[in-house]
């Protein structure tokens, strides 16, 4: 099959889907990655990927934009005549479905999160799922991360059950993300924060949450690493980030292309985002048997096992993560350990990623077997 993966940057696939694309592939698919194209584009067509770019924006909804938008995916479409469209990310999701529809594509979307749609008030949320409905009522299967978005579609009736599949988030490799040893007990403890530097990730709150820790507990490091300035209405800029550093409440780290190195030195690995699709960095991290403090919300609730692979904190709400802080440091080195090995035994047991490329295999087989049957 010619198999088009869609999404709305290059990195996306390479970061998060590479071990899909290796088994299709090796399944003898041909992958082609349309995306607006960045730094992962060599990568992907090292890895037998033909990438075409996408000319899309990331941010708002403009209605106008939206529509040229979903034309492009139709003349894309029709061009490459693909057997199967994957796609991920909401824009790429909805203006694509539209478009595969309209041009007999089948089109496999998977909600990776609902973004800042759903958390910017009413009337874009209402507008958002106005679009989810009228975009997904005909695809044969839409994928879900994590329990409550799929639920969240299903009582809201933006898809029909018949239609829903649940991925544990794109899997793990759990070779790649082996088990990593604490730092030492005699050395200062780190909190580690791994995303995009955006507000709705929870980054002001793990802020001041470190200034609260840090003013009872001054050895104690608080790291941040992701990029700053991304395309989202919720970015923080550099001058605020440089702030923060030379106040000394944190540590920047900037970005990196492997994560793992800043997971095996951190002592717990910290998400206080709003709200998440499957957060990869706390699966990342509990395959490293990292502890975990993250907000109880939808996704990041699905990794962690409250008070046993990690703690869950209030959203929103710096002083309850401090508090999750300050209790994991009253922690013995020993309970420490045992809770990042619970956190590696859980995604042996339920994230692996050969769940997801299995899931993938089972849909791609129903589009083949339905092609099959309308010639």
């Amino acid at each position: 099959m010619h198999i088009l993966m869609t999404v709305n940057a290059a990195w996306n696939i390479w970061n998060f889907r590479r071990p899909l694309v290796e088994a299709l592939s090796g399944d003898g698919h041909q992958i082609t990655v349309l995306a607006p194209p960045d730094e992962a584009v060599p990568e992907l067509e090292r890895l037998g990927c033909r990438v075409r770019p996408l000319e899309m924006s990331v941010k708002g909804l403009n209605p106008i934009e939206d529509l040229k938008l979903q034309r492009r995916f139709g003349r894309i479409f029709r061009e490459e005549r693909p057997d199967a469209v994957l796609s991920y990310t909401i824009k790429n999701n909805i203006f694509g479905a539209r478009a595969a529809i309209s041009c007999d594509v089948p089109f496999l979307p998977n909600v990776t999160g609902l973004g800042t749609a759903f958390l910017s008030g009413k009337f874009l949320q209402t507008v958002t799922e106005q679009l989810y409905s009228r975009s997904f009522a005909a695809l044969p299967v839409v994928f879900f991360q994590n329990e409550d978005d799929r639920d969240l579609f299903l009582n809201r009736r933006l898809v029909r059950a018949d239609q829903v599949r649940l991925l544990p988030g794109s899997g793990i490799d759990l070779e790649r993300f082996a088990p990593a040893p604490l730092p030492a007990p005699q050395e200062p403890p780190v909190f580690l924060m791994i995303a995009r530097l955006l507000r709705d990730k929870g980054v002001l709150e793990f802020v001041e949450a470190a200034r609260l820790v840090k003013a009872r507990h001054p050895q104690v490091r608080f790291q941040l690493l992701g990029a700053v300035g991304s395309e989202n209405r919720s970015a923080i800029d550099r001058p605020t980030v440089d702030a923060w550093v030379a106040e000394g409440v944190v540590e920047y780290l900037g970005t990196t292309a492997d994560v793992r190195p800043a997971i095996a030195a951190a002592s717990c690995v910290v998400l206080p985002s709003y709200r998440e699709g499957a957060p990869r960095t706390l699966i990342e991290a509990a395959a490293m048997s990292r502890p975990l403090i993250a907000t109880d919300v939808p996704g990041c609730r699905a990794v962690v096992d409250r008070d046993v692979s990690g703690f869950l904190c209030d959203v929103r709400d710096a002083e309850s993560l401090a508090a999750a802080m300050e209790r994991f440091l009253t922690l013995s080195y020993e309970a420490q350990q045992a809770m990042g090995a619970a956190g590696r035994a859980k995604m042996e047991n339920e994230y692996d990623q050969a769940l997801v490329v299995d899931a993938y295999r089972a849909a791609l087989d129903i589009i083949a077997r339905g092609r099959r049957g309308a010639r």
